[in-house]
């Protein structure tokens, strides 16, 4: 019975058979460069005998031209043959990060579980790139061994003594270099590891920069980064390592073994065993054999940590979904009427809602988390612990989280910006056809507009932080409102607008959303007033649902989480 593959195994096997002509043509390329670079000496040795010590210039002057002709070979294989090794590499490197980043974007989500963002980009890049390396490791490895094996046939044709001793020593060097592979390979993981979230921290801070000024916690955000940081730096250190004495032991013992070869050369031309010529070939030979030997230690590195980044880029890939797809198709005259029947999930118990086709609806909680957790169903970025929500009758454990999201939008707190326009951002999941006028001017995102320097033109940094946090809200409803999905639900999108904008918003969302479902889960006054119907959610459970001055008027509860 064969022994089954190890996830990274797959991974490396799947890679590198896409690219499989590349690397095979590097590899015999890069192979014939190597033997070519081993007929040098041979050929100089040839001259030497034939040309030099007997005198003869024409048989100098044809090994001469010989040589010529080998350069030029030489040049053209280790031209394309490392062109082919590249782009191979290059190639595989760009199709694992699209696969990891297509899992991570995946509807279903779960790679991130578990995952800070910056080690999802350093196995998006930094591990990629290694596992693209082996690429160009496995024709340095032809190479290598075409060159052992060259060198050793020319030394056994020369002298039997000289070639036993290159096919002794060279196994012996290979087998311990596989060796001294594997602690590396084990702390290359550990270290990639500890860059990752190194990284991802890093990006944290970053993100929460401004938060983390407000509140006072530099210093403990600074402690908890430098903590990482040296987590990763012993990890690197300890990597460093058993690299340094993989590379040292091997090349100290390719130095014995070239000296080995070089001194039994000389003895055996000073007993006149071997010509003079012989002589420089031998020594050649041994000088030639130099690269072979030190680029064993190359190989076995990027061997060991294309491996264990291999086996990082098959845990995101192979993690599961957080939610299950399944094959059910919504109608294609989809009203958008949704259904929550005795949902549970977090802290909601037994939600009961019907949202009526084209409804404008507005959600109150009095606790955060329960807000977030309605979402996290709406979205189906979580399926309920108990009962069902509907669309149009069709429950949404049915649908795939792909064909969910282009009908249901759920436009996030805190939604961020893309690097580009502004008009970019707010266009760039807009049918061609869209009013983005219109939609700008409902969300206030024009007024932004009408504040910067170039007007819908001018750049926006990553995630927006160019704008103020106001003005980041606007722009990113105005992006949610110009999707036009059947359903969408908008969660405080006015937390940091004065009231006067506010006011304008809720009338824009409105008019602009007129005979579309819509749910604005939010505390805000001013966009609960707009809504035809609100309902409040309160220590996990709908207790009451009316209009907003209803509720405002006869419940003590809705007015301290809505008026105070």
């Amino acid at each position: 019975m064969s022994r089954s593959r190890s996830p990274g195994q797959v991974v490396l096997r799947r890679a590198l058979g896409g690219r499989r002509r590349l690397v095979l043509a590097g590899s015999v390329l890069r192979a014939g460069h190597q033997a070519g670079e081993a007929a040098v000496p041979v050929l100089i040795g040839l001259a030497v005998d034939q040309g030099v010590v007997a005198g003869d210039l024409g048989a100098l002057l044809r090994w001469l031209a010989v040589l010529a002709v080998v350069y030029l070979v030489l040049s053209f294989s280790y031209r394309f043959g490392a062109r082919a090794s590249d782009r191979a590499m290059e190639e595989i490197a760009h199709t694992l990060r699209a696969e990891v980043v297509g899992r991570v974007l995946h509807p279903g989500g779960g790679a991130e579980s578990g995952r800070l963002p910056g080690a999802l980009a350093g196995i998006a890049t930094e591990d990629a790139r290694r596992v693209g390396a082996l690429a160009n490791a496995i024709p340095g490895a032809a190479a290598t061994f075409t060159g052992l094996l060259a060198g050793a046939a020319v030394l056994l044709w020369i002298s039997v003594p000289l070639g036993l001793v290159v096919l002794a020593g060279a196994p012996a060097l290979l087998w311990l270099g596989h060796l001294l592979s594997r602690p590396l390979e084990r702390r290359s993981a550990t270290e990639q590891d500890r860059a990752a979230r190194a990284s991802g921290v890093a990006a944290d801070l970053v993100a929460g920069l401004r938060v983390l000024k407000g509140i006072g916690a530099e210093r403990a955000a600074l402690d908890r980064y430098r903590a990482t940081s040296r987590d990763s730096l012993a990890a690197t250190m300890r990597a460093a390592r058993a690299e340094a004495l993989q590379n040292g032991v091997v090349l100290a013992l390719t130095g014995c073994l070239i000296a080995v070869v070089g001194l039994s050369g000389g003895r055996l031309a000073a007993g006149g065993r071997i010509s003079l010529g012989d002589l420089i070939s031998a020594v050649g030979l041994a000088l030639f054999l130099i690269g072979p030997l030190q680029s064993l230690a190359r190989v076995n590195t990027a061997f060991a940590q294309a491996r264990a980044s291999a086996t990082r880029i098959a845990e995101v890939l192979a993690a599961p979904p957080a939610v299950t797809p399944g094959a059910a198709r919504l109608p294609r005259d989809l009203r958008g009427g949704l259904s929550l029947r005795a949902v549970g999930h977090a802290g909601l118990r037994g939600i009961d809602l019907e949202v009526a086709p084209g409804e404008l609806l507005g959600v109150a909680a009095t606790d955060p988390a329960d807000a977030l957790a309605l979402l996290r169903c709406l979205d189906r970025r979580a399926d309920p612990e108990t009962g069902t929500v509907e669309l149009d009758g069709v429950s949404l454990r049915d649908l795939d989280p792909g064909d969910l999201r282009s009908t249901v939008l759920v436009a996030a707190h805190d939604a961020d910006l893309f690097e580009g326009t502004l008009l970019g951002n707010v266009g760039a999941v807009a049918e061609q056809d869209a009013d983005l006028g219109r939609v700008m001017a409902a969300a206030g995102a024009d007024e932004v507009a009408r504040a910067l320097p170039y007007g819908q033109e001018t750049a926006v940094a990553e995630r927006g932080r160019s704008l103020s946090g106001g003005q980041r809200q606007r722009v990113a409803l105005a992006r949610a409102l110009a999707a036009d999905r059947p359903v969408l639900v908008v969660h405080d999108p006015t937390t940091a607008v004065d009231t006067v904008t506010e006011a304008r918003i809720a009338a824009g969302i409105r008019e602009l959303r007129r005979g579309r479902t819509t749910i604005m889960v939010t505390t805000s006054p001013a966009l609960l007033t707009v809504a035809d119907r609100v309902v409040l959610l309160d220590g996990g459970r709908i207790v009451e649902t009316g209009p907003h001055t209803e509720l405002a008027r006869r419940n003590e509860t809705y007015r301290s989480a809505v008026l105070t």
